[in-house]
């Protein structure tokens, strides 16, 4: 390959992801190009994430002791998104750590099995007072290890 350039990342499909949520495009997420702006992936990756956290009981956004930040997002792009597209977030647990987790989240446009967009998102979880990381609570850490890969 020559130099500075990378090699091309192939799309994952949805079997790669152990579950997901579908996410409706909104008028506003279109760009001047005729497309989602990329920063609204990045919501979805959040939404996505956050969504099974909480529908797992593993998360309590308004009162738990534990939160997410995040501190590392990247995004590989394949295909565009439009309104009004319906978008499903498929996501997975890729690596799980004592206080951090990396998560891939693919985004796939309708009933689409070819990503049009995959990315990994990182959370370090820590004490919502102190802001200074803590190990996974044990209902958070189920949660991420039953969509482990």
């Amino acid at each position: 390959m020559p130099p500075g350039k990378a090699a091309r990342v192939e799309p994952p499909v949805r079997s790669d992801y152990r579950t997901g949520c579908t996410i409706s495009t909104r008028w506003n997420d279109n760009d001047p190009y005729g497309h989602v702006n990329n920063a609204v992936y990045y919501l979805w990756f959040d939404t996505a994430v956050n969504r099974y956290l909480i529908e797992q009981g593993a998360l309590d956004i308004a009162e738990g002791d534990t939160i997410g930040l995040v501190v590392n997002t990247g995004c590989d792009y394949f295909a565009p998104i439009a309104f009004p597209d319906d978008v499903t977030a498929r996501i997975r647990v890729d690596r799980l750590g004592n206080s951090s987790v990396t998560y891939g989240v693919g985004l796939f446009r309708g009933d689409e099995n070819v990503a049009s967009a995959a990315g990994s998102f990182t959370h370090v979880y820590v004490d919502r007072a102190t802001r200074r990381p803590v190990s996974l609570p044990s209902p958070l850490r189920s949660a991420l290890e039953a969509i482990e890969v």
